[in-house]
């Protein structure tokens, strides 16, 4: 019968043992000279992730070494040194599923989502790429043009290194959406990360089907890799499942994929991965991590056990992952890697405006809200954002409040018409529909026919007119539009800011995304350590379990 065992530390470094040594058969050897007794040195070598850690008892001290050995026990003798415990050296690469890394070139489960308009910008992905890390540029909003452009400098920075691109679920505008998936076609861009999806759309099949084919031993090969970005199940379980046949059929119908394309389709899953998004910046369902992931991992296994697929898809997670201490709850409750959004808003690479770079590092956890999105703001569609340092998220709401209750520009009472003119567009209505109408005279001609005889439109693509300046603005560093800029931010903003301050990275000056995402992913693998002690038996004060980032001297 096992009896509790409670020693505490004689040089009051604060470590205790509850328990029974569980390595029985074991014993350490080695010079004591080597044991650290001193709470700063075993940190230390706490933090020496690359070693074993081997905590002993001598004199009913305990100590840690990363030197020694164990030796099998000699007729129960226990030596000098009583071993406690072990743990081994642990890895950035074990965090996670290694297929993840192994399928994508990567050399950590960790990823960086896609924020439109460039704010993932070509400099994010592209320093993250070199450190064979991957990051979803941002695709969304921009012109065909651009993002082609972008296309050609991050291919020809990262020849053969990691990237991804953005496909968002363009509703109203699915030529958008369909020109975006020729561009990744014609150039060959292998991974996209599908984001904002309600449902499947011939696209997204396109995309993915186009690049099956078949290699020398007969296996299935795919080439179009597909990330979709997800919050809710029946969203999961579409692209969870093979394409849809019809999709397909009407596909090689109109000759943009083969039979083979088609049958191949037909026996996979429409995505890869699944990254399950709680609650983060921009477009979001606002759901809890803890709450949701488990549910997709269940969902992910029923569809698995239904079709057998040879590769089983996986499960990573987003929103909210911003500390080393939320990687890590990702990682134990089953996701096969974690993507970051907000924190990189605020870093040098990111192509938002320092003065929104410096909005986000003040910014704390309560510090956002919800809001009408430009793209689906007929729909009522929210995104979340920043409220701290910016009047946009109110002034949102307000423009949508009027829409809702008023069916045409005129019907708008004429004080409140003035109050939009003055306080929020800064010129006349009339003059924001003239801009309006030269926009949609090149970009969508239709659209524009439509509205002109229908009030209600013509209102909803006014007001658009602020949604949609208002996220460029904040890019771009309109001046004198401070108060107008559209930041999306999730509350793991407040959470990262809380964890680096007092640290280099602190300052929005020193925050790099490859830095970042070293330390978040150090720091999860160094509180696994800790928490492995501590599930053994170990006493360990928060001290020892406090990750702080600092710069490295390849860092600085």
């Amino acid at each position: 019968m096992t009896t509790v065992d409670a020693v505490l530390n004689k040089q009051d470094n604060g470590l205790a043992f509850f328990g029974s040594p569980c390595n029985f058969n074991q014993v350490w050897k080695g010079s004591l000279d080597c044991i650290s007794f001193d709470s700063n040195i075993i940190k230390d070598k706490l933090l020496a992730l690359d070693k074993p850690c081997y905590i002993v008892r001598v004199d009913g001290r305990i100590g840690i070494s990363h030197d020694g050995y164990l030796s099998p026990a000699e007729n129960g003798k226990t030596g000098q040194a009583e071993l406690l415990m072990a743990v081994p050296p642990i890895s950035l690469q074990q965090l996670g599923d290694p297929n993840f890394l192994s399928f994508h070139n990567v050399k950590y489960a960790y990823t960086t989502g896609a924020m439109a308009g460039a704010i993932a910008s070509e400099e994010m992905v592209i320093a993250l790429g070199k450190e064979r890390i991957l990051a979803s540029f941002g695709a969304g909003g921009l012109t065909p043009n651009r993002l082609e452009a972008a296309i050609h400098r991050i291919q020809e920075a990262l020849p053969q290194e990691p990237y991804a691109f953005n496909l968002i679920h363009s509703p109203n505008e699915p030529a958008i959406e369909r020109g975006a998936v020729d561009l990744y076609l014609r150039y060959g861009v292998r991974t996209i990360e599908a984001s904002a999806f309600l449902d499947l759309t011939p696209n997204i099949v396109y995309y993915r089907a186009a690049g099956l084919g078949v290699n020398s031993a007969n296996e299935i090969e795919i080439k179009n890799k597909v990330i979709a970005k997800i919050s809710r199940r029946e969203v999961a379980t579409k692209f969870m499942q093979p394409a849809p046949v019809k999709m397909l059929r009407e596909l090689v119908a109109q000759g943009l994929i083969s039979e083979l394309q088609a049958n191949l389709a037909a026996k996979i899953p429409l995505a890869d991965d699944i990254t399950v998004e709680a609650d983060s910046g921009g477009h979001t369902d606002n759901r809890p991590l803890v709450c949701l992931l488990p549910s997709m991992v269940a969902l992910r296994d029923e569809i698995q056990a239904q079709y057998c697929y040879e590769k089983p898809i996986r499960v990573g997670v987003a929103g909210g992952i911003a500390t080393p201490q939320s990687a890590l709850a990702g990682f134990m409750m089953g996701a096969a890697y974690i993507v970051t959004g907000s924190i990189n808003q605020s870093c040098i690479e990111s192509g938002s405006c320092q003065h929104t770079k410096q909005l986000l590092a003040q910014a704390d956890m309560a510090d956002v809200m919800m809001a009408p999105a430009a793209d689906m703001f007929e729909m009522g569609v929210k995104l979340q954002v920043l409220k701290r340092g910016t009047m946009f998220p109110l002034r949102a709401q307000k423009l949508y409040e009027i829409y809702r209750n008023y069916n045409s520009i005129e019907e708008i009472p004429a004080p409140e018409r003035e109050k939009l003119e003055k306080q929020i567009f800064r010129k006349t209505l009339a003059q924001v529909w003239e801009e309006t109408v030269t926009y949609l005279s090149q970009k969508n001609p239709e659209k524009l026919g439509k509205a002109v005889n229908n009030p209600k439109m013509k209102m909803a693509l006014i007001f658009r007119w602020y949604l949609g300046l208002s996220s460029r603005w904040s890019n771009s560093g309109e001046k004198g539009r401070e108060v107008d800029y559209q930041i999306w931010c999730g509350p793991a903003i407040g959470s990262f800011n809380n964890w680096v301050q007092g640290s280099y990275l602190a300052d929005p000056n020193n925050r790099r995304v490859v830095d970042v995402a070293h330390h978040i992913m150090t720091g999860a693998a160094f509180l696994y350590r800790i928490q492995s002690l501590r599930i053994q038996g170990m006493q360990i004060p928060d001290y020892y379990s406090q990750y702080c980032p600092v710069r490295s001297t390849l860092e600085a």
